[in-house]
């Protein structure tokens, strides 16, 4: 028995063992694996990121630009090298860029949450700038006379571009975003000419904090608060202190810049009726107008602050009898103190335009015509004087068929002083002696009309062809004209970076033009 029961024993532990190992043989089973999934909750291209209930898409486009007649991509020769019409300024400008958007989105109990980050990588050809002694160097955008792209704003000798990064949540937009003043087409009414006047812009995106109502049937009501600073800043200037203001290399146009530290965000209403018809939107902005001292310490005084304001109406009319997805978009703008909510700050005439020309006139060098318009004015132990704009943009586009697509467009801006302004910069006499106009203008001057007011008139045509889908090819055709008021002749100092001597110049009306070839590809 006892033989029997040892064996039974160790028969028992040896099947043990056995068994033991035949189970560290088996496979041990995978945790499983998290597929991506497609989320259809907010439209085509969204996912779920793994192991969350958050949706994600990706985005963007590349884009390659060649434009004739111009320094910059895509504004116009209405100042700088391009306004020179010299050799100083490019036949052609190139850029090369790709855009990177992403889109998040997560339901909750309270609604959706979204995120949206856009940003840009470019490179942009850009133009040389003189040195008054017979030299030049490379003046990149992004650069003060700096070779290879190597300054502010560097990516591997390009520049990158932050537009969008805002949050929406509960009906809240916050963070940076096309604001709400603007019209849903912003700068594009049916082109793809970045500095059309007659409206608001910021394409690139403004820092705002904004609550939208939604009352049904397309009817929306956006309360804002947004930050001013450089978008909507187009000049608080001391004509005190005279410095360059739109012609290069000099000094003593009509002054400086002179904005104190922020004060006050800009506060803007927008209502808008969106619907199968098109859409109707009617716009409203306060502006703060925060100025620093009239001299160089809190000891020389400062003149109070000035709200100024901006109104506009659009109206688009979508699916007009002349063909399927024909559209006709219109808005037009008053400024009073807010002049950005007009000639918006990619418009190529929001520093101020300063362009050269030929001339007839005996013992003219060469003719000129000058536009500034900031958001006011003041003088030593004066207060501001707001500039006055209005103006309007807008076009019609045609599809001749799914694949080709033409517009035509245009915009207009008038830019206007009042009588105190224009004693400030021209003098009492009214004629740029004893104003601030004279400590720029020479011996020599002979104006017979002095003043500032000015239009910018604008018009174009762009076709666009789309072979397959989101591959664009596009031509866009821009003319402006600066219609200006002064009149006579001035001794202008000269301007070394763009090769203009010092001379007597014709003050005349200016004429330029533009043309873009776009390849784009969405993605």
């Amino acid at each position: 028995m006892k033989m029997v029961k040892s064996l039974i024993l160790g028969s028992a532990a040896a099947l043990v063992a056995v068994g033991g190992a035949q189970a560290a043989d088996l496979p041990v089973k995978a945790k499983a694996v998290e597929y991506v999934k497609v989320c259809s909750l907010y439209g085509p291209g969204f996912y779920y990121i793994p192991g969350t209930d958050t949706c994600i898409k990706l985005g963007g486009y590349l884009r390659v630009d060649v434009l004739a007649n111009t320094n910059s991509d895509h504004t116009g020769n209405t100042s700088g090298a391009g306004g020179a019409n010299n050799r100083f300024t490019n036949g052609y400008t190139w850029r090369s860029r790709e855009d990177l958007n992403i889109d998040t989105r997560t339901a909750t109990e309270y609604g959706v949450v979204r995120t949206f980050f856009d940003a840009t990588f470019s490179w942009t050809t850009d133009n040389y700038a003189g040195l008054g002694n017979g030299s030049t160097v490379y003046s990149p955008i992004g650069t003060s006379a700096a070779p290879n792209n190597a300054g502010s704003g560097n990516v591997a000798a390009g520049t990158v571009g932050v537009y969008y990064a805002f949050i929406q949540f509960a009906g809240f937009t916050i963070g940076k975003a096309v604001s709400q003043f603007s019209a849903p087409w912003a700068n594009y009414p049916g082109n793809s000419y970045d500095g059309l006047v007659g409206g608001g812009g910021t394409i690139t995106g403004v820092n705002q904090f904004t609550y939208t109502a939604q009352f049904g049937n397309g009817v929306s009501l956006s309360l804002s608060a947004q930050d001013q600073t450089a978008y909507y800043q187009a000049g608080v200037v001391n004509l005190g202190a005279p410095v360059t203001f739109g012609v290069p290399g000099n000094t003593n146009v009509f002054g400086i810049s002179d904005y104190a530290g922020t004060i006050a965000p800009d506060l803007v209403a927008m209502l808008r009726v969106d619907q199968a018809w098109g859409l109707f939107q009617a716009s409203f902005a306060a502006h703060n107008n925060h100025a620093a001292y009239y001299g160089g310490t809190e000891l020389t005084g400062h003149p109070d602050d000035k709200w100024g304001w901006a109104g506009a109406l659009a109206l688009s009319i979508k699916n007009i009898p002349t063909g399927p997805g024909d559209t006709i978009n219109l808005q037009g703008v008053y400024t009073n103190g807010a002049t950005r909510y007009n000639i918006q700050d990619l418009a190529g005439s929001a520093g101020g335009n300063t362009i050269f020309g030929g001339t007839n006139v005996p013992g003219a060098y060469q003719s000129i015509g000058f536009g500034i318009a900031p958001d006011s004015i003041f003088v030593t132990g004066g207060q501001q004087q707001l500039i006055t704009t209005y103006g309007f943009r807008g076009a019609y586009v045609h599809n001749w068929n799914p694949n080709w697509n033409t517009s035509i467009y245009g915009a207009w801006a008038q830019v206007n002083y009042n009588s105190t302004a224009k004693g400030y910069i021209c003098g009492p006499a009214g004629n740029g002696v004893g104003g601030s106009l004279s400590n720029f203008f020479g011996a020599g001057s002979a104006l017979t009309s002095c003043n500032p007011d000015y239009s910018i008139a604008q018009l174009g045509t762009q076709t666009q062809w789309t072979p397959v889908k989101n591959l664009t090819f596009s031509a866009d055709f821009t003319y402006t004209r600066l219609d200006q008021s002064f009149a006579g002749t001035v001794a202008f100092p000269g301007s070394p970076t763009i090769g203009k001597p010092g001379a007597i110049y014709e003050l005349k009306d200016q004429n330029t033009y533009m043309l873009l070839l776009r390849a784009q590809r969405n993605w």
